[in-house]
């Protein structure tokens, strides 16, 4: 499908675009989803199919390649593969990582990558913040990228590096000026982007970090890994102020994500205690089953409504932090309450792989966790929407 450029939102095109990604997903059954996750695979296919179709380019600009639309068209293409029972965070990164390069790139940097990564010859998945030491303190990072000559050696680790494995190029965020020879502590750390295919076996090693749901997740090693000078986006030492800026972006995508889940749920739920009969009646004329459903749809449109709202500032150019953080925070919940409805609903049966509860139960419950916690949101609220004292 080629998606109008003019989709603009309307709701028309929003309907559109849903149908589009349904159909495309109807290819991908629960089947398909169950064999990747027995063997830990990467859904090639279905991101191919994903990009073939130029949805995971609906952010890059016409003039690169892109669809040039929206994050409320973003938003609405990842809410409907996972309404479908499919996983966007196979690839969602690249709708939100692109952003940095195409906000702090240089336009020779922006010729270069962005077309390839509109028509898939090259995927940008990963994204390299994350260390076993800091965690979610960014500042804190120990990756360093000292210069030499016209590149920069980096040495380091990095941990929950999803989809380095099935990425050509990694988004690496390192510190170029140590921690205590800096003035402000946002400043020391650059951006960079590594390509992967000359990097691995070269300083650059992969290692499979297994976990409780199939994400690709990966330890990153970097040792004397030489990286171009010329593959630095913007400033040196502004770095962090650059993945910043796309945070928004990307809260409010997982965000969609969740919504999309949890009204899988809702629907996964609501049908089974339509047709599930025990003491001679469906088990939905019971309230116990009904009220916790009806209950994970209110809580689900009414964290919908927060995450259009979110959208829609963030495509107007209006500061949304809080709104795109809130967003995150409860349409997460909303999520994870559908998911634990679902999974009671189904009772016994939810356990089992046929059914695909057990395992979208699995994933829809690493959003109150990543891309950032629960607590560090709130936290967030407390400090700068409230005036609260600072936390941390």
């Amino acid at each position: 499908m080629t998606i109008p450029a003019e989709a603009a939102a309307d709701g028309d095109d929003l309907d559109q675009i849903r149908a589009a990604v349904a159909a495309l997903c109807a290819n991908f059954p629960g089947e398909y989803w169950r064999k990747k996750d027995r063997a830990r695979a990467y859904p090639t296919e279905f991101v191919e199919a994903l990009t073939k179709s130029e949805f995971l380019g609906a952010l890059i600009p016409e003039e690169y390649g892109g669809s040039g639309l929206g994050i409320t068209e973003a938003a609405t293409i990842l809410e409907e593969v996972q309404r479908a029972g499919c996983n966007g965070g196979a690839c969602h990164a690249q709708m939100y990582t692109m952003g940095t390069i195409l906000r702090h790139g240089s336009p020779e940097q922006k010729a270069d990558w962005l077309p390839k990564i509109a028509s898939g010859e090259l995927r940008l998945q990963a994204f390299g913040v994350t260390e076993p030491t800091s965690g979610t303190d960014t500042l804190s990072l120990r990756t360093t990228a000292e210069r030499e000559d016209d590149h920069y050696v980096v040495n380091g680790q990095k941990v929950w590096t999803s989809r380095a494995e099935h990425s050509d190029l990694m988004l690496l965020l390192a510190r170029t000026t140590a921690k205590d020879k800096v003035v402000k502590r946002t400043d020391g750390l650059s951006v960079f982007v590594v390509d992967m295919r000359e990097a691995l076996g070269n300083g650059l090693t992969i290692k499979p970090l297994p976990a409780m749901m199939n994400h690709a997740a990966t330890e990153v090693f970097f040792d004397d890994l030489k990286v171009p000078a010329a593959n630095r986006l913007g400033e040196e030492g502004k770095g962090f102020r650059y993945i910043l800026d796309g945070m928004n972006a990307e809260r409010i995508l997982i965000a969609s994500e969740c919504i999309g889940d949890a009204r899988w749920f809702i629907e996964k739920a609501r049908n089974y205690a339509n047709e599930r009969v025990v003491f001679d009646r469906p088990i939905g004329k019971n309230q116990g089953i009904q009220f916790p459903i009806a209950r994970a749809y209110a809580a689900t449109e009414a964290a919908d409504l927060m995450v259009k709202k979110a959208a829609a500032m963030f495509d107007a150019g209006t500061p949304c932090g809080p709104e795109a953080n809130m967003a995150k925070l409860i349409a997460s919940e909303a999520a994870w309450q559908a998911a634990d409805m679902c999974l009671q609903t189904h009772g016994g049966f939810g356990f089992a792989e046929e059914y695909d509860v057990e395992r979208k139960f699995r994933e829809t419950r690493l959003y109150q966790v990543a891309p950032i916690s629960t607590n560090l949101i709130l936290s967030y609220i407390a400090e700068h929407v409230l005036g609260l004292p600072r936390s941390y």
